[in-house]
């Protein structure tokens, strides 16, 4: 999808009636409240069998639902001149990537994107120009990365798919070959992984450190970089595994996998800020060189500072991250714009600037 297109697309567009769209999963609901808060309405797209938390719990949230049989529907002509008549600027999450699928949103869905639509692929570490590809251009520290498990001597973290619901992780633990190959049989006879899959899989140096999602908002309008706060997930079954005592845990003998089931926030100490602002900033740099116009929007840098305080990243979310919890926990945009403001909000303020500055081809995709 041409951007000269998207820019004619949104220049059509009644400026005083932009509508903010998004997928009815993820972080729909921080994008709703977000816009809410900046005085937009919004448009959520929805599948059936998994509307209620959109068009009943939190309906208050949604002024146009458009409801589909699959999300994938979205890309059918009738809904996105739908889109398009209500001047609709669709924030991407996760599950828009994952259900509507990349293809697609790179080459059929003609509706302006707040951010980068040709980034999100980046995502998938099998992709060119992947995020660990951008990561070691940036100069940013990254885990060392194994061709091979015969290569392993160190502790690794292997990311896998689930077998049977392929958006899932089901990352496993190991020290060498031996163990590698152990537990990879173990979790193939059990069919949580595929074994085409796990030939596939990112063998990654595990990090010893304390994690942090740190999430952050660039503005092609200002050229400034904001940091929303951190977060940290919450992991099934890989946290009921960890409740229990090590001797149990050793006992029962259960494979992990690190489904994420939910975030919590976190702060970090003032003296290590600056670190995690050069690592936002870096790669906003390396993304507008490798992905012009650049990393538009909310992206977020998973990873651990280690005893040494070292900032190594794993992972990258070249959208908006799943989490609402960082508004009420993080004090950082506080600091900053007098007031607490979350990812959706901010998604809201820059369409705000946008629209009143008449920028609004800055932004899109």
């Amino acid at each position: 999808m041409k951007r000269e297109k998207i820019h004619e697309i949104v220049g059509s567009y009644n400026r005083e009636e932009i509508r903010i769209g998004v997928l009815g999963s993820h972080s729909a609901l921080e994008i709703g409240h977000g816009a809410k808060q900046e005085g937009f309405e919004v448009v959520v797209v929805c599948q059936k069998g998994r509307e209620k938390t959109y068009t009943k719990h939190y309906k208050n949230l949604f002024d146009h639902v458009m409801l589909l049989d699959n999300f994938v529907d979205m890309i059918r002509e009738e809904n996105q001149d739908k889109l398009r008549e209500l001047n609709t600027i669709f924030a991407p999450n996760r599950s828009f990537s994952v259900y509507v699928g990349y293809d697609n949103i790179e080459k059929k869905f003609s509706v302006p994107l707040l951010g980068n639509r040709h980034m999100l692929r980046s995502e998938e570490r099998n992709a060119p120009k992947n995020q660990y590809y951008l990561l070691k251009k940036a100069g940013i520290k990254v885990p060392k990365i194994f061709s091979s498990h015969e290569e392993i001597d160190r502790l690794v973290i292997v990311k896998v798919p689930e077998k049977e619901r392929r958006i899932e992780r089901a990352f496993f633990y190991a020290s060498s070959a031996e163990e590698f190959e152990k537990k990879a049989e173990k979790r193939i006879r059990k069919s949580i992984i595929d074994r085409k899959d796990l030939e596939e899989a990112i063998i990654e140096e595990y990090i010893v450190g304390a994690k942090f999602n740190a999430n952050y908002f660039w503005s092609p309008i200002t050229d400034e970089i904001d940091l929303l706060g951190f977060d940290r997930r919450i992991q099934t079954n890989l946290d009921g595994v960890l409740d229990l005592p090590a001797d149990e845990q050793l006992e029962a003998g259960i494979s992990t996998q690190n489904v994420e089931i939910g975030h919590m926030g976190a702060t970090m100490r003032e003296s290590q800020l600056e670190k995690i602002f050069e690592a936002g900033e870096k790669f906003v740099e390396v993304c507008k060189k490798e992905y012009p116009p650049g990393i538009i929007g909310l992206f977020a840098l998973q990873g651990a500072m280690t005893k040494s305080l070292e900032f190594y990243v794993f992972d990258v979310s070249p959208r908006i991250p799943g989490c609402p919890c960082v508004e009420p926990t993080s004090p950082y945009m506080k600091y900053k714009y007098g007031k607490e403001v979350g990812p959706g909000r901010r998604v809201a303020m820059e369409i705000k600037q946008a629209v009143e500055k008449n920028k609004l081809e800055m932004i899109v995709t």
